[in-house]
């Protein structure tokens, strides 16, 4: 700062050094963490805003008489900022957006499932086993009406029934479940 300078009213000598930097090396940094971003201006603005967070917080690089301009300091620090938040988001996953959830598949707990295969196999239990011996035949086993009563020796009518009592029996027995046994 010069001498002579006159601060706006309410600005303190950091923020009027800190606004003069931004004025001064804004664009030269924000080019080069832009393409550092691939191109991502968020991220970039965010990068620049955060170089000369640690230029406030260390002006005795800013006053440094080693150098005669301090923009190197500043593309130096926001370089490596860059590449510590690149590092960092290919630590973790990567993020996603509430568009790409709403499309996604829902895949079933197999806690859930394992629970429900439990309950209908005491279900089953609780049938005659005429009606458990068609419906594991028909929709266990995936045996047509006319494979089951070949195998049990009974007209496939009979199978029909069995299968219809046995889903009915379920039903009762399950009435969480009475919407898939239809």
């Amino acid at each position: 700062m010069t001498a002579g300078t006159t601060l706006p009213a309410g600005t303190t000598t950091a923020e009027h050094e800190l606004a003069a930097l931004q004025r001064e090396h804004g664009r030269p940094l924000f080019a080069l963490l832009l393409r550092l971003c691939d191109g991502d201006r968020q991220r970039a603005e965010d990068l620049v805003q955060e170089t000369l967070v640690r230029a406030w917080q260390h002006p005795e690089a800013l006053r440094a008489d080693d150098f005669a301009s301090v923009r190197p300091w500043l593309l130096t620090v926001g370089r490596r900022l860059a590449i510590d938040a690149r590092r960092a988001r290919q630590a973790r996953p990567p993020e996603v957006g509430d568009a790409v959830l709403e499309n996604a598949r829902v895949t079933g707990d197999h806690a859930e499932r394992a629970a429900a295969m439990l309950d209908v196999r005491e279900a089953v239990k609780t049938l005659t086993p005429e009606h458990r011996e068609v419906l594991v035949l028909v929709y266990f086993q995936g045996a047509s009406v006319a494979e089951a009563a070949q195998t049990l020796g009974i007209p496939p009518g009979t199978v029909k029934s069995r299968a219809y009592y046995a889903l009915r029996a379920l039903r009762r027995v399950l009435p969480g479940y009475a919407a898939d046994l239809r």
